[in-house]
Formats: structure tokens, sequence, C-alpha cells
């Protein structure tokens, strides 16, 4: 049978975006028939895969998408998006091949989940971008999500503060005002789209709150302590408001974790 940290290995190793998105659903499917064991083996890599486009840039690099409401602007919107997700696929299972081990069945079911949703968040985009005579690689992108991953590519706990307990909680406070947005634009297949997103990444907000929290008990440390001191450490920026309050605490991630902190 093969272990677990294989199969994401080879979601992580596969560069072509399709691919990666039907690699990605049938580690999620094996997993779920109980095709893969829960080993770990395999290290995973450094970086992941790339594809040849899109060109990788510094965030500084980046060329600025504006605010206005042609559709090329929509594009870029929904291409920077895109290029979350894609991401996002290789974040939630290297965080299963690089640190199930050290939890039950559980963690690594909560992750498939995720990944799982990433995947699907990834195709729905890239076909938004097709409908508008466009496509994921079409326009330069940056790699500032794996930046943050490489660095906490050492412990788990600093994964779950930065990754899903930062970075995609901008997400939940972000992403209703982009919905609306859109809606205002005239493009309400795109804000259905995000509507979507918006409620799965709660739902990932919690699995990183949750096992976070999982790991401070074990250590028996205070979790809003020992939060604050990885943000410190690790997350090169600032913690912006307004936050999305409501999302956030549905996520576990009440105001004791990041009012203070901003």
């Amino acid at each position: 049978m093969t272990d677990v940290s294989e199969a994401v290995r080879s979601i992580l190793n596969t560069a072509d975006p399709k691919a990666k998105v039907m690699t990605a659903r049938r580690v999620v499917r094996d997993w779920r028939k109980g095709r893969l064991a829960h080993e770990f083996s395999a290290n995973m890599p450094d970086t992941p895969t790339r594809p040849d486009k899109p060109e990788l840039l510094q965030p500084r690099e980046m060329p600025r998408r504006g605010k206005g409401t042609s559709v090329a602007k929509r594009a870029a919107l929904i291409h920077a998006l895109a290029h979350i997700e894609f991401v996002a696929i290789d974040l939630a299972f290297d965080m299963i091949g690089r640190f199930g081990g050290q939890f039950p069945p559980e963690f690594v079911n909560d992750w498939m989940r995720v990944g799982a949703e990433e995947a699907m968040h990834f195709a729905l985009l890239d076909r938004r971008l097709r409908e508008m005579d466009s496509f994921y690689g079409a326009m330069p992108a940056h790699d500032g999500l794996w930046d943050a991953a490489k660095e906490t590519a050492h412990d788990v706990s600093a994964r779950l503060a930065i990754v899903p307990m930062v970075l995609e909680a901008r997400g939940l406070d972000i992403t209703l005002a982009t919905v609306e947005r859109f809606k205002q634009q005239g493009d309400h297949l795109t804000a259905k789209v995000l509507t979507r997103i918006y409620h799965d990444e709660i739902r990932h907000v919690s699995y990183g709150t949750k096992w976070f929290e999982s790991v401070c008990e074990t250590q028996k440390i205070n979790h809003y302590e020992q939060w604050h001191h990885l943000v410190k450490t690790h997350f090169r920026g600032a913690l912006k408001p307004p936050f999305n309050d409501s999302a956030r605490r549905a996520a576990g991630l009440t105001q004791d974790y990041y009012l203070g902190i901003e």
C-alpha cells in the first residue's frame, strides 16, 4: 500500500495546473477509500514544481491592477486569485506530507478536505478566466505564499499560525468586499465563485486554529501568547484591520488572538 506522504509528494511534483488538480482529486479519493497508509517515509520538496507560466516576480515587481471595471482588470484580479488557490493546493498537501506523522489520521482527513477544496477553487477560477478569453499563466504572479511555507517548514506550530491563521484569515477580511465589487460590475458568476470560496475558507481557518490549539495543549503553553510570538517571528508584514470578526470567530480565531497585534 502506498504511504500517504508519497502520494501527496506526487501532487507537489506535478507542474501542469490541470494535471495537479486531477492528481489532487485522485489522492484525496484514494485516502478516503483507505488505499493510502498513514505512513510518512517521503520527504517533501523545498519548492513544488512550477509550470513555465505564470512568470513569478517579486511582490514589489508586480504590475498594479487598479480598480477599474474593464474586462481586462477583472481578469487580472481573477488571475491573481487563481494563483493564490493554485499555491494553496500545494500548501494543503505539504501540510500533510511534512507534518502529518506528528498527528492522528484526523489531521490528514482535515487537510485532505482543504486540498480538495483548494483544487476545486482553482478550477473554478481558471474556468472563469477561460470564459473571459484568458487563462492561468497569461499574466505574472508572485510566490509570496510559498515564501511563508519555506519560512515555517521546520515547525508545524509556525506553519499553522502563519498560513491558515494569518494568510487565509486575511482572505476572510477582504473577500466579501471583492464579491461586492464583482456584483457592481455585473459579474455575478465570479461573485458566486468567490462566495463559495469565502465559506470554504472559514472552515480552512478553523482547521488551522483547531490543530494549532491542539499542539499548544500538548506542549502545555498558552495558545494566544504562542501565536503572538510566532507571528512576530515569522510573518513578514503587519496584520491590518479592518477584520471580519464574525467570520474569524466562526473559525475559532477570536479577537483574543489578533487584537493588539495589528
